[in-house]
């Protein structure tokens, strides 16, 4: 629930466990996953995908009202 983006508080609520318990156990298996690992070429290319989408649907061209 944590991970698909839940917040303690709504776990708390729903499965009646206190929030700080579910703040223990994330931070425990937190420490069981494996480091994150080191790439061996850094790529040259991005993509920003979901940037130029909000970019692109900006309604206005100046400031902040009609013109």
């Amino acid at each position: 629930m944590y991970v698909n983006g839940m917040g303690f508080r709504g776990i708390e609520r729903i499965k009646g466990v206190h929030d700080t318990t579910l703040i223990t156990w994330v931070k425990l298996v937190g420490e069981l996953l494996p480091d994150s690992y080191e790439p061996e070429t850094i790529p040259e290319v991005g993509e920003l995908d979901e940037l130029e989408t909000f970019v692109g649907s900006k309604k206005t061209k100046f400031g902040s009202g009609q013109q």
